[in-house]
Protein backbone atom coordinates (compact mmCIF):
# COMPACT_ATOMS: atom_id res chain seq x y z
CA UNK A 1 0.00 0.00 0.00
CA UNK A 2 1.42 3.64 -0.77
CA UNK A 3 1.25 6.63 1.14
CA UNK A 4 1.15 9.50 -1.58
CA UNK A 5 1.52 12.41 0.87
CA UNK A 6 4.51 10.78 2.59
CA UNK A 7 8.00 11.02 0.11
CA UNK A 8 8.04 12.47 -3.49
CA UNK A 9 8.70 11.04 -6.75
CA UNK A 10 11.83 10.12 -8.65
CA UNK A 11 12.38 13.06 -11.18
CA UNK A 12 13.79 10.66 -13.79
CA UNK A 13 11.20 10.21 -16.78
CA UNK A 14 11.16 6.97 -17.18
CA UNK A 15 10.98 6.32 -13.55
CA UNK A 16 9.21 8.51 -10.96
CA UNK A 17 9.00 6.19 -8.80
CA UNK A 18 8.05 7.58 -5.14
CA UNK A 19 10.21 7.05 -3.11
CA UNK A 20 10.20 7.27 0.96
CA UNK A 21 14.01 8.30 1.56
CA UNK A 22 14.31 10.63 -1.56
CA UNK A 23 18.16 12.13 -2.42
CA UNK A 24 18.37 15.72 -4.10
CA UNK A 25 21.29 15.93 -6.73
CA UNK A 26 23.91 18.41 -5.82
CA UNK A 27 24.43 19.12 -9.22
CA UNK A 28 21.12 19.91 -10.79
CA UNK A 29 19.31 20.06 -7.04
CA UNK A 30 16.53 17.40 -8.25
CA UNK A 31 15.11 14.63 -6.66
CA UNK A 32 15.50 10.64 -7.58
CA UNK A 33 15.46 7.51 -6.09
CA UNK A 34 18.38 5.53 -5.44
CA UNK A 35 18.54 3.70 -8.24
CA UNK A 36 19.18 7.26 -10.43
CA UNK A 37 20.83 9.74 -7.81
CA UNK A 38 24.22 9.28 -10.04
CA UNK A 39 24.97 11.70 -12.46
CA UNK A 40 25.56 9.01 -14.94
CA UNK A 41 21.87 7.19 -14.34
CA UNK A 42 20.17 10.29 -14.41
CA UNK A 43 22.05 11.71 -16.97
CA UNK A 44 22.94 15.05 -15.19
CA UNK A 45 23.43 18.13 -17.53
CA UNK A 46 25.36 20.16 -14.59
CA UNK A 47 27.63 17.20 -13.88
CA UNK A 48 30.55 19.13 -15.07
CA UNK A 49 30.08 21.41 -11.89
CA UNK A 50 30.90 18.17 -9.34
CA UNK A 51 32.54 15.89 -11.44
CA UNK A 52 35.88 17.21 -11.92
CA UNK A 53 37.71 15.71 -14.87
CA UNK A 54 40.87 16.05 -17.05
CA UNK A 55 39.95 16.32 -20.26
CA UNK A 56 41.85 14.48 -22.89
CA UNK A 57 43.14 16.20 -26.51
CA UNK A 58 41.72 13.63 -28.69
CA UNK A 59 44.42 14.31 -31.57
CA UNK A 60 47.67 14.57 -29.19
CA UNK A 61 46.29 12.96 -26.08
CA UNK A 62 47.56 15.99 -23.90
CA UNK A 63 45.52 16.27 -20.86
CA UNK A 64 44.21 19.58 -20.76
CA UNK A 65 43.69 21.45 -17.22
CA UNK A 66 40.24 23.87 -16.65
CA UNK A 67 38.69 25.32 -14.05
CA UNK A 68 35.75 24.52 -11.51
CA UNK A 69 32.49 25.84 -14.09
CA UNK A 70 34.40 25.27 -17.01
CA UNK A 71 32.80 23.17 -20.09
CA UNK A 72 35.64 20.51 -21.15
CA UNK A 73 34.64 21.18 -24.95
CA UNK A 74 35.08 24.73 -24.87
CA UNK A 75 38.40 24.43 -23.60
CA UNK A 76 39.64 20.96 -25.49
CA UNK A 77 38.57 23.21 -28.86
CA UNK A 78 40.67 26.34 -27.79
CA UNK A 79 43.59 23.84 -27.25
CA UNK A 80 43.04 22.28 -30.97
CA UNK A 81 42.87 26.18 -31.92
CA UNK A 82 46.04 27.60 -30.46
CA UNK A 83 48.47 24.65 -28.79
CA UNK A 84 47.67 21.59 -30.27
CA UNK A 85 50.65 19.67 -32.17
CA UNK A 86 49.10 17.50 -34.62
CA UNK A 87 49.13 17.28 -37.99
CA UNK A 88 45.36 18.30 -38.90
CA UNK A 89 45.64 21.49 -35.81
CA UNK A 90 48.70 22.60 -37.28
CA UNK A 91 47.27 22.21 -40.70
CA UNK A 92 44.45 24.54 -39.86
CA UNK A 93 46.57 27.24 -38.23
CA UNK A 94 48.28 27.60 -41.62
CA UNK A 95 44.77 28.89 -42.88
CA UNK A 96 44.35 31.51 -39.70
CA UNK A 97 47.58 33.31 -39.56
CA UNK A 98 46.38 36.56 -39.15
CA UNK A 99 46.81 37.32 -35.31
CA UNK A 100 44.68 39.95 -33.49
CA UNK A 101 47.10 43.10 -32.11
CA UNK A 102 44.96 43.95 -29.67
CA UNK A 103 46.73 43.02 -25.85
CA UNK A 104 45.41 39.99 -24.80
CA UNK A 105 43.63 38.89 -27.61
CA UNK A 106 44.56 35.52 -29.10
CA UNK A 107 41.80 35.31 -31.91
CA UNK A 108 43.21 34.70 -35.50
CA UNK A 109 41.11 35.31 -39.41
CA UNK A 110 41.70 33.91 -42.35
CA UNK A 111 42.03 37.53 -43.90
CA UNK A 112 43.40 40.41 -43.02
CA UNK A 113 41.25 42.58 -41.44
CA UNK A 114 42.93 46.52 -40.76
CA UNK A 115 41.85 49.13 -39.12
CA UNK A 116 40.89 52.35 -41.65
CA UNK A 117 42.55 54.75 -38.95
CA UNK A 118 45.84 53.10 -37.99
CA UNK A 119 46.22 50.43 -40.64
CA UNK A 120 46.80 47.51 -37.85
CA UNK A 121 45.97 44.06 -38.28
CA UNK A 122 42.63 43.20 -35.94
CA UNK A 123 40.32 40.41 -35.75
CA UNK A 124 36.51 40.98 -36.37
CA UNK A 125 35.92 41.62 -32.78
CA UNK A 126 38.09 44.62 -32.14
CA UNK A 127 38.40 45.58 -35.85
CA UNK A 128 36.61 49.21 -35.00
CA UNK A 129 38.36 52.32 -33.54
CA UNK A 130 36.85 52.06 -30.52
CA UNK A 131 37.14 48.25 -29.87
CA UNK A 132 41.00 48.82 -29.90
CA UNK A 133 42.18 52.25 -28.42
CA UNK A 134 42.83 53.68 -31.67
CA UNK A 135 45.46 56.17 -32.17
CA UNK A 136 47.00 57.18 -34.97
CA UNK A 137 49.69 59.50 -35.56
CA UNK A 138 48.26 62.13 -38.05
CA UNK A 139 44.29 63.12 -38.39
CA UNK A 140 42.32 60.20 -39.63
CA UNK A 141 41.60 59.92 -43.34
CA UNK A 142 38.67 57.21 -44.14
CA UNK A 143 39.12 55.40 -47.84
CA UNK A 144 36.56 57.24 -49.51
CA UNK A 145 37.74 60.15 -48.18
CA UNK A 146 41.38 59.37 -49.74
CA UNK A 147 39.97 58.03 -53.38
CA UNK A 148 38.18 61.75 -53.26
CA UNK A 149 41.49 63.46 -52.28
CA UNK A 150 43.41 61.96 -55.24
CA UNK A 151 39.97 62.26 -57.66
CA UNK A 152 40.40 66.39 -56.63
CA UNK A 153 44.28 66.01 -57.28
CA UNK A 154 43.74 64.20 -61.15
CA UNK A 155 40.89 67.47 -61.85
CA UNK A 156 43.57 69.82 -60.66
CA UNK A 157 46.60 68.62 -62.80
CA UNK A 158 44.06 68.03 -66.17
CA UNK A 159 43.08 71.55 -65.72
CA UNK A 160 46.57 72.70 -65.74
CA UNK A 161 47.76 70.99 -68.43
CA UNK A 162 44.60 72.27 -70.39
CA UNK A 163 45.12 76.04 -69.37
CA UNK A 164 49.14 75.06 -70.72
CA UNK A 165 48.42 73.49 -73.49
CA UNK A 166 45.61 76.48 -74.52
CA UNK A 167 48.95 78.90 -73.77
CA UNK A 168 51.41 77.70 -75.76
CA UNK A 169 48.93 77.55 -78.91
CA UNK A 170 48.29 81.02 -78.67
CA UNK A 171 50.18 82.69 -81.81
CA UNK A 172 53.39 85.12 -81.02
CA UNK A 173 53.98 88.04 -82.74
CA UNK A 174 57.65 88.19 -83.82
CA UNK A 175 57.17 89.24 -87.63
CA UNK A 176 57.41 92.64 -89.60
CA UNK A 177 54.79 95.21 -88.77
CA UNK A 178 53.95 95.84 -92.26
CA UNK A 179 53.51 92.07 -93.09
CA UNK A 180 51.06 92.12 -90.28
CA UNK A 181 49.19 95.41 -91.43
CA UNK A 182 49.03 93.48 -95.00
CA UNK A 183 47.59 90.87 -93.72
CA UNK A 184 44.76 92.26 -91.87
CA UNK A 185 44.07 94.86 -94.38
CA UNK A 186 43.38 91.14 -97.21
CA UNK A 187 41.35 89.97 -94.21
CA UNK A 188 39.33 92.76 -94.01
CA UNK A 189 39.15 93.28 -98.09
CA UNK A 190 38.69 89.42 -98.66
CA UNK A 191 35.09 87.95 -99.84
CA UNK A 192 35.62 85.42 -97.84
CA UNK A 193 32.90 85.53 -94.51
CA UNK A 194 34.57 87.07 -91.15
CA UNK A 195 34.75 84.23 -88.90
CA UNK A 196 33.68 85.10 -84.96
CA UNK A 197 36.45 83.92 -82.59
CA UNK A 198 35.23 81.62 -80.15
CA UNK A 199 34.40 82.80 -77.23
CA UNK A 200 36.73 82.69 -74.58
CA UNK A 201 36.52 80.36 -71.40
CA UNK A 202 37.06 80.44 -67.63
CA UNK A 203 39.64 78.53 -66.25
CA UNK A 204 40.08 77.49 -63.17
CA UNK A 205 43.16 77.84 -61.24
CA UNK A 206 44.77 74.80 -60.34
CA UNK A 207 45.24 75.92 -56.65
CA UNK A 208 41.48 77.06 -56.57
CA UNK A 209 40.78 73.50 -57.90
CA UNK A 210 43.25 71.90 -55.55
CA UNK A 211 41.83 74.13 -52.40
CA UNK A 212 37.70 72.62 -53.44
CA UNK A 213 38.85 69.31 -53.02
CA UNK A 214 40.17 70.16 -49.96
CA UNK A 215 37.34 71.51 -48.65
CA UNK A 216 35.35 68.88 -50.28
CA UNK A 217 37.22 65.99 -48.73
CA UNK A 218 36.64 68.07 -45.20
CA UNK A 219 33.08 67.64 -45.30
CA UNK A 220 33.19 63.99 -46.87
CA UNK A 221 35.44 62.79 -43.46
CA UNK A 222 33.34 64.74 -41.58
CA UNK A 223 30.16 63.02 -42.63
CA UNK A 224 32.10 59.48 -42.62
CA UNK A 225 32.65 60.26 -39.00
CA UNK A 226 29.10 60.92 -38.00
CA UNK A 227 27.91 57.83 -39.94
CA UNK A 228 30.23 55.64 -37.96
CA UNK A 229 29.22 57.29 -34.73
CA UNK A 230 25.40 57.00 -35.21
CA UNK A 231 25.96 53.38 -36.09
CA UNK A 232 28.04 52.75 -32.90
Amino acid sequence: MEFPDLGEHCSENSCKHLDFLPLRCDACEEIFCKDHITYANHKCMSSYKKDIQVPVCPLCNTPIPIKRGEMPDIKVGEHIDRDCQSDPAQNKRKIFTNKCSKGGCKQKEMIRVTCDQCHINYCLKHRHPLDHDCKPENKPVSKSGFAAFMRSQGASSSSASTSGSRGSSRPVSNGNARTQSSRSAQAIYSPAPAMRPPPAQNVVPASASFQAGLVCLTLLHHLIETTVNSLL
